[in-house]
């Protein structure tokens, strides 16, 4: 059996000088982290002249909104948000701006700071920048199931088609009317009763072949073995929609294995609030959404980072 990092109980609370991160009340291996509402105000107040288009067109104004943010909190703040990141026993959290803010452009500029306390984003070829914003409205004629807001988007890790480390992943609600269901669907790599079965399985060590659809302009094939070791524990890399089987043998090996981790007990569905975000490690976190109610008028739009750790 593979020896899997076992639950040790609650998260323990940290605090310091204008934050408090604690466990999450609807998962105990996620933290929720509060700011003070006049640490976020003054930041907000700091960066209120940054422009998007500064962000987007001149990489060191990111690491200014990371060091804006710092700036307004103790010293270990930073080091505590990496740590839980690393953390196999937690590895994610949510945080948000306490209705301080509904600006969209504030919300950019916030996921900005924390994704570069984090690290460094990977640039989105869907978008063309360092991050992406999409909707999941009522119709769709897009290629992939990320914005089919009637359809279960299946438990995956990110960065399955792409030839660069995806470390970690953000995702925030930027807006949100008419929308009932659409949850976050959650699972830890080591909450999956499964797993040892898969893990030993001939096939978990294969290069599978990924390639993505025209909408995320990505035209290189890469290929990703399902399982491999991260300081050394195991992790998991996986889409059912981008990866392509050569044999039967092959298919129904990702077939029983998607169908394992939609099963599990350990799935959480997650609500997020406008405003806030999760950040997760993307490799040993898969995450998904749930089908929405059926609304004409639905209407979401995230917004999303992803990228590699900075030692």
């Amino acid at each position: 059996m593979c020896a899997l990092q076992t639950r040790k109980g609650k998260l323990p609370t940290i605090s310091g000088k204008g934050y408090v991160m604690d466990a999450h009340e609807n998962h105990d291996r996620l933290y929720h982290i509060e700011l003070e509402e006049q640490v976020i105000d003054q930041f907000l107040e700091e960066v209120k002249d940054v422009s998007d288009e500064q962000l987007e067109y001149i990489p060191y104004e990111r690491l200014m909104m990371a060091n804006t943010l710092l700036g307004l909190v103790d010293d270990q703040f930073g080091q505590n948000l990496r740590a839980v990141l690393h953390d196999r026993q937690s590895g994610g959290f949510t945080i948000g701006l306490r209705g301080r803010t509904y600006d969209d452009q504030d919300y950019v500029k916030f996921s900005t700071a924390l994704t570069h306390i984090a690290g460094i984003p990977n640039f989105d070829a869907m978008s063309k920048k360092y991050y992406a914003r999409f909707s999941v409205k009522h119709t769709d004629e897009s290629d992939s199931y990320l914005r089919q807001a009637y359809r279960r988007f299946t438990l995956h890790t990110d960065g399955t088609y792409v030839d660069e480390p995806t470390d970690w992943l953000l995702m925030m609600k930027m807006e949100e009317s008419n929308a009932s269901g659409g949850r976050s669907r959650l699972l830890h790599l080591d909450e999956w009763e499964e797993f040892d079965e898969f893990y030993r399985h001939p096939l978990a060590s294969y290069p599978f072949t990924y390639k993505a659809p025209a909408s995320k302009n990505v035209t290189e094939d890469v290929q990703r073995t399902t399982f491999y070791k991260w300081h050394n524990l195991p992790c998991i890399c996986f889409i059912d929609q981008f990866a392509f089987p050569e044999t039967i043998q092959h298919a129904k090996y990702l077939k029983e294995l998607s169908e394992s981790l939609e099963a599990s007990s350990g799935v959480i569905e997650l609500e997020l609030p406008v405003g806030e975000l999760v950040m997760l490690n993307n490799r040993f976190w898969l995450h998904g959404r749930g089908r929405f109610d059926r609304n004409t008028d639905l209407h979401r739009e995230l917004l999303r980072q992803r990228g590699r750790f900075v030692e």
